[in-house]
């Protein structure tokens, strides 16, 4: 039985694809909302428009997915927050832009809204007042308790974001985080932008996930229009998304040891991560292989260089990244800092879906790579790892284990790769009405999603981006709890959540 079989009143199937979406009634959507407090289905999205509310949601057992969407005719919708946790800040954030109001709602404190944009609910297409009230953090009860402010403003090249701590002594007794400064308007600049236009947007909601980005995007117009991609084309996108994969993990391996005060395998990981950029570079044109995947295929091929700098890449990370480690594997005083720091319970990765290597290192099993099975991995060879500890060592273990699946992958695309297309032309309109596509692929921080409706001229009608992060920062709030204050910095890093990404 599919998932729309098991929601009642279904109104209307619209044209969405692959997965279906229907148009429920208020039972059918608090029928929805149950089927995700029971945890037999796990949310993957929640966006709004000026009218209508839509809830993407997955089974975690058959990997189907489907959309169901709820028609806001007097601008209120049944909360799927107050029974449902990760939909909290997605369900702020539909009020701060569509001034949708959530029916009994226990938090509508704005998210993205900090009273700068000259005018409330944006994208309403009405205009509305809204009372503007200082930020209220929430309150934690106790003795001796004190509060630590940190952010937004942060030292060295971070994006800006808020910490409210509450501590007793050194030790976190709640961690609140405010985001939204780096609040870019995406969705609302995608609206009647050109496919071109978009998919520069799109490779831009998230620097660090650009690949991701547009391979999701792309992924969601082709299925919009029904177009295959030429199996050339897929390769070479899979190859970057596993360069992307492998930059930031290398990155990321590092900056969690420097927290800790081991340096070297700041140096030496930071190495490797720039000979990855290089690589990419010489490669793909750019360091970060922005723009060169788009809605049918990709923009080039690889450069005539560009096979045996990946090949020297692969080579130098075979040498060089087991003795990186076997280093921190062996150093105690690394492992003391990492060991038991920060957990994430098992049971708070499966309800919030989180993703990429905060999911997997407490246990759930979930890669959009395998699950969903994409072009080409439906046909590569690969393992995704898990954990159970749920600690900064696992989240560090994770990602030593992707990128040597990464590097692997990369040898088999390498392998594959030969003469091709690489680019299906796009129809220059549609004969028929609106066409609505989806796509869910994985970054190197865990799945990302893409929701758009195309007019009949190929222009974006709506476009909703989510990334990965706006189910694992909250997960970071319970991770620092009872850890000290000092640790914080480490668990952080250890997330690595996108600020930018959660701040659309």
């Amino acid at each position: 039985m599919g998932i729309l079989d098991s929601i009642p009143h279904v109104t209307a199937e619209m044209p969405h694809r692959p997965w279906p979406r229907a148009v429920v009634t208020e039972a059918g959507w608090q029928a929805a909302i149950e089927r995700l407090v029971e945890g037999g289905l796990t949310l993957l999205g929640f966006w709004g428009e000026p009218t209508a509310v839509h809830m993407a949601m997955l089974d975690g057992v058959s990997a189907e997915i489907a959309v169901v969407t709820y028609e806001c005719g007097a601008g209120t919708f049944p909360s799927v927050a107050s029974r449902h946790p990760p939909a909290l800040r997605l369900e702020r954030t539909i009020h701060d832009l569509f001034g949708l109001v959530p029916a009994v709602a226990d938090d509508l404190r704005p998210w993205l809204d900090h009273y700068a944009w000259g005018k409330p609910y944006p994208l309403s297409g009405r205009n509305a007042s809204r009372d503007v009230r200082p930020y209220q953090f929430l309150p934690a009860e106790g003795e001796a308790l004190h509060q630590v402010a940190v952010g937004p403003v942060h030292a060295g090249i971070i994006e800006p974001g808020h910490f409210r701590f509450t501590a007793n002594g050194e030790h976190v007794v709640r961690l609140e985080q405010w985001l939204g400064y780096t609040h870019k308007g995406i969705e609302s600049l995608m609206q009647g932008a050109s496919l071109e236009a978009a998919a520069k947007l799109a490779n831009r909601t998230s620097g660090d996930s650009a690949v991701a980005y547009a391979f999701a995007f792309a992924c969601a117009v082709e299925s919009a229009l029904q177009i295959e991609v030429p199996r050339q084309a897929t390769l070479l996108r899979a190859l970057m998304a596993e360069l992307e994969r492998l930059a930031n993990h290398l990155g990321d391996i590092g900056a969690i040891c420097n927290d800790a005060s081991f340096a070297l395998m700041h140096a030496q990981t930071g190495i490797l991560r720039e000979r990855c950029l290089r690589a990419a570079n010489v490669a793909f044109g750019h360091r970060l292989m922005m723009d060169v995947i788009v809605p049918g295929g990709v923009t080039r091929g690889i450069a005539p260089d560009g096979v045996s700098a990946l090949r020297a890449l692969l080579a130098e990370l075979r040498k060089v990244f087991p003795r990186l480690i076997e280093l921190y594997d062996n150093t105690a005083s690394l492992q003391d800092r990492t060991v038991t720091t920060g957990i994430v319970k098992a049971e708070y990765a499966r309800q919030f879906g989180a993703g990429g290597y905060v999911g997997r290192a407490s246990g759930r099993d979930f890669d959009a790579r395998r699950a969903i099975a994409y072009a080409p991995y439906d046909s590569l060879s690969f393992e995704v790892p898990v954990l159970q500890a749920g600690d900064v060592n696992a989240r560090v273990w994770i990602r030593i284990r992707e990128v040597e699946q990464s590097v692997e992958l990369i040898e088999q695309i390498l392998h594959q790769l030969g003469p091709g297309g690489l680019e299906t032309a796009l129809p220059p309109r549609i004969g028929r009405g609106a066409c609505e596509g989806m796509a869910l692929t994985e970054t190197f921080r865990g799945d990302v999603l893409v929701w758009l409706r195309l007019d009949g001229e190929l222009r974006v009608e709506r476009c909703h981006l989510r990334d990965a992060s706006w189910f694992q920062w909250p997960l970071l709030e319970t991770a620092i709890e009872g850890n000290i204050i000092a640790d914080f910095p480490l668990c952080n890093k250890s997330f690595n959540c996108s600020y930018s990404g959660a701040d659309l």
